[in-house]
């Protein structure tokens, strides 16, 4: 391979298979890393370093002992919808695996956010967040149990949360939100299934009623190689 000036091999390597993928389709199998190597006349450690980056760009992924060609990342609007409205507009299967749905203490963090006592009784619910079956966020929202005693009773946690308490009459107005990029935490890695390398896409949101009272303190965990975000600003 003709080495360009001043760009690392492993880039070069890079930019030839981002181009070899522009005529693959989602799922095809690419070439093995001696493959690749043997074609680019490079190392395997520097073709290895070049799929690394396109793993975290979210432009490959490994199934099995496979690299294969990824599908396009789920693009979620920053708006006050649930997870379920999202996903299915852009043509995919949601689904809801549940890791915890029980009654806690409320931390400091929590308490802040929900505007109560620390220590104070509220339902935690924590679950994987799926599309199309392929585990893609975990995400954990705590309620005040002084506002939703019955909720633990009542709802289905494999379902729509919002869903739920629209039917019940809580209208949320707004929500204040913090996105930044994270790593997991090795609990998070494993119920997610990804690797501890992949940066992930945090985001705390407190959402509120129409008269400003906390509703929700939500803590949402998205991997940053199948997701991305999207706002309309106005001025």
């Amino acid at each position: 391979m003709k080495e360009a000036v001043g760009l690392p091999k492993y880039f070069q390597v890079k930019m030839r298979v981002t181009a070899l993928l522009g005529g693959l389709g989602q799922g095809t199998v690419l070439p093995t890393e001696r493959e690749l190597a043997e074609r680019f006349a490079v190392s395997r450690t520097t073709v290895r370093q070049a799929i690394r980056e396109l793993r975290v760009e979210g432009r490959v992924e490994r199934r099995g002992r496979s690299t294969v060609v990824a599908g396009p990342k789920l693009v979620q609007p920053l708006q006050l919808a649930s997870y379920t409205e999202g996903v299915r507009q852009q043509g995919l299967e949601p689904g809801r695996q549940v890791v915890a749905f029980e009654e806690v203490p409320a931390d400091d963090l929590v308490a802040t956010g929900l505007a109560i006592g620390s220590g104070s009784a509220v339902l935690r619910l924590e679950r994987l967040l799926l599309a199309d079956g392929v585990r893609v966020g975990l995400e954990c929202t705590h309620l005040p149990v002084d506002r939703f005693p019955t909720l633990l009773a009542e709802f289905d946690p494999a379902t729509s949360l919002y869903r739920y308490l629209a039917a019940t009459g809580v209208l949320l107005a707004e929500a204040d939100e913090r996105i930044e990029t994270v790593l997991a935490s090795p609990r998070e890695t494993r119920l997610i299934g990804t690797s501890p390398a992949l940066p992930m896409l945090l985001m705390n949101r407190v959402t509120k009623d129409a008269h400003g009272t906390p509703v929700e303190c939500v803590r949402s965990l998205f991997r940053g190689d199948r997701f991305s975000f999207t706002a309309r600003l106005t001025p």
